[in-house]
């Protein structure tokens, strides 16, 4: 294990919410000079995966070597038990929280940490950054005063179809607009699932490969998506839903 060095009062600890780059595009387009500046004064990583953030310190030009910085692993395979281990780690030094892609704790690892942080009397400072979830309601046109994350659908078809019909009945009949996503590969399954369950005048959004060189993002009709379906096979979606 790496020796952590105790340099300041643990009373003063900060847990940082740092974002990663939604893709391979250049990171100044998408964060703020301040936000690299705090990432380079941490030398203490908690991640979701290791390699991933080592490449991505190394593209935003960490002054440290990446030998000399220090990282710890949180994602779906992290145990209660683990998580509170962790917090050994960002008791004794200044530590950013990065997940996959994005921010971190929101459609990712890592909130129960930060509840741990809180209830530890350590600060929590959420670094400003891309969202696929907020960019991808900003650009929607869809109601944006009123809208729930669902996250990942249920992956057996039958159920899949079930949730849809639920989401896009609460859409219409709260007026709020409803946000959830799939892994890459499954994108085309519950596109259709999508034309299949919904209603031909229901809104629906596709956003893809958001701040990506290929970004895709387009609101029409349910009616109108079954003449003209986008590729989006094997890319980052977020789709978004109103009822009517």
């Amino acid at each position: 294990m790496d020796d952590i060095k105790n340099n300041e009062d643990e009373e003063d600890r900060v847990l940082y919410l740092v974002p990663m780059l939604l893709s391979e595009n250049d990171y100044d387009n998408v964060l703020a000079i301040n936000v690299i500046k705090n990432i380079y004064d941490l030398r203490h990583f908690i991640v979701e995966n290791i390699r991933t953030t080592r490449r991505y310190l190394k593209k935003i030009g960490h002054p440290k070597k990446i030998e000399e910085l220090h990282f710890r692993e949180l994602n779906e395979h992290t145990t209660s038990e683990e998580i509170a281990n962790l917090l050994l780690f960002i008791k004794k030094n200044n530590t950013g929280l990065l997940s996959e892609a994005g921010v971190p704790s929101v459609a990712d690892p890592g909130s129960e940490l930060v509840m741990l942080a809180h209830e530890n009397n350590i600060k929590v400072v959420p670094l400003v950054g891309p969202s696929s979830i907020f960019m991808a309601l900003m650009a929607s046109g869809l109601n944006g005063q009123s809208f729930a994350f669902t996250g990942y659908l249920p992956a057996k078809k039958e159920e899949r179809q079930d949730k849809l019909r639920a989401l896009e009945k609460r859409s219409t009949v709260e007026r709020q607009t409803q946000i959830f996503m799939e892994t890459p590969y499954r994108n085309l399954q519950l596109l259709y699932d999508i034309l299949t369950c919904c209603r031909l005048s229901t809104k629906l959004t596709i956003a893809a490969d958001i701040t990506g060189k290929n970004e895709f993002i387009k609101t029409q009709t349910i009616k109108k998506w079954k003449n003209n379906l986008p590729e989006i096979n094997k890319i980052p979606a977020i789709f978004l839903l109103q009822g009517n």
